[in-house]
């Protein structure tokens, strides 16, 4: 009965009372990892940004709007992991200032100026005695070569990789696995079955 502490969906960045920063991700691969880890026997903690899915059955879900509440929510919930799956697609900058008010419009440029957000997944990872981490990496290139960098400079034993356009949104997808094993793919197919394999990936590994 392990202990799986997972991020899903998207994070919102509020430029002002209306508007916001957010990415493409459903939250769908991240609510099947949750669903898989549950059923393979796992306690499971959810940690999601706005989605518009079924809440799945774990044994607690958080829910979180921007990145830098998704970062306090990990930090409370973490000591109490032994696995930490990072599946949120955490928007990479936040605006520098918020506007309390609606921002109109006037008929000339209007400059955002974007700061970065915290790296979620560096911050676990680095912990004193971290727990088993798992990263994801979307691109829309060079997926490879890119995933396994994230790998070596988050210092992850497993990295899943997917491109960005596939995935987004759908029900399918293909996952890429670079463990210290090397690579594994894993074909085509509905995300709850790639989730559950997925979690019987991770299984083994940690069995080694």
């Amino acid at each position: 009965g392990k202990r799986v502490l997972i991020t899903a969906g998207p994070t919102f960045e509020a430029i002002d009372a209306v508007r916001g920063i957010i990415n493409l991700s459903s939250g769908k691969m991240g609510y099947a990892i949750a669903s898989a880890a549950s059923n393979a026997g796992a306690t499971v903690t959810l940690i999601a940004g706005p989605v518009h899915l079924p809440k799945p059955a774990v044994q607690k879900f958080v829910s979180v709007t921007s990145a830098e509440q998704m970062l306090e929510a990990v930090k409370k919930e973490v000591d109490d992991c032994d696995i930490f799956i990072s599946v949120a697609a955490v928007a990479d900058y936040r605006p520098q200032t918020y506007e309390p008010q609606k921002i109109k419009k006037v008929n000339q440029p209007l400059t955002l100026e974007l700061v970065p957000n915290p790296d979620i997944l560096h911050y676990v990872a680095h912990l004193e005695k971290p727990p088993f981490c798992v990263g994801f990496a979307a691109e829309t290139e060079k997926l490879d070569q890119y995933a396994q960098k994230k790998r070596q400079q988050k210092r992850l034993p497993l990295i899943v990789a997917n491109l960005a356009q596939e995935a987004m949104g759908a029900n399918e997808s293909t996952l890429i696995l670079f463990d210290d094993q090397g690579k594994h793919i894993l074909p085509q197919a509905p995300k709850t079955e790639l989730a559950r394999q997925l979690i019987k990936h991770i299984g083994l590994l940690l069995e080694k």
